[in-house]
């Protein structure tokens, strides 16, 4: 790589930033929806696969296994170009938080389901011994403490999710990874906004990080 074509690759990066610095925001925002949106379908689908009733265990693991072994792009597909077929339309920015949701929600339940079971057996029967209703076990002696053990992997799905955002783009979402192909397309220079929004995603991902540390840190100091 001679100098100029260095020089020319900076100033394609440099050129795209203000287009892409625009279009984060969008992108953190499809990844906190999601993130927002699939953690009460995660616990509701952990809570079934727990449950004693045969079906709801059935119907949750089956659900947690299709989102989990088929790729989240057929899944995006499946729902913004197959849903018509039924009589739904979605708008591509519905269309790509229900997708990143429901796929969100699967991976989270497993690690919502591993920190329950992760709490002693023997708190859950304290606690009703001493009066408390399985739902208030649930909601003040189990709950918390699966929390604590859950974050760090809530954390890294967070942090995932604002990776996967990039797959909305192929449904016309206009978020980083499609601002960076709007830019080449002016520019015909793919390597500068490829590694603008590259950049950008790490920068993402690692404040994400950061405050996922601080939260763990925070919480292993109240004991």
């Amino acid at each position: 790589m001679t100098a100029e074509q260095l020089q020319l690759i900076l100033q394609s990066a440099w050129g795209a930033l203000p287009t892409l610095l625009a279009a984060a925001p969008i992108t953190i925002g499809y990844a906190l929806a999601a993130m927002l949106l699939g953690l009460p379908l995660a616990l509701l689908v952990a809570l079934a696969r727990l449950s004693g009733v045969a079906p709801l265990r059935a119907v949750s693991s089956v659900y947690v296994s299709f989102m989990r072994g088929t790729p989240l792009l057929v899944q995006i597909f499946m729902l913004y170009y197959g849903l018509p077929a039924f009589g739904i339309s979605v708008s591509p920015l519905v269309g790509g938080v229900l997708a990143l949701t429901l796929n969100a929600a699967a991976y989270l339940s497993e690690t919502i389901r591993a920190a329950i079971l992760s709490v002693p057996r023997g708190q859950r029967e304290a606690a009703l011994s001493l009066g408390l209703t399985p739902r208030q076990t649930l909601r003040l002696i189990v709950l918390p403490q699966a929390a604590r053990v859950a974050l760090p992997s809530l954390g890294n799905t967070l942090i995932g999710l604002v990776k996967d955002t990039s797959l909305v783009s192929v449904i016309t979402v206009v978020e980083l990874l499609r601002s960076a192909q709007l830019v080449i397309a002016r520019t015909f220079e793919p390597f500068g906004p490829y590694l603008a929004a590259a950049l950008i995603y790490w920068l993402i991902s690692s404040l994400l990080e950061l405050v996922q540390r601080r939260l763990e840190g925070r919480l292993a100091r109240r004991g």
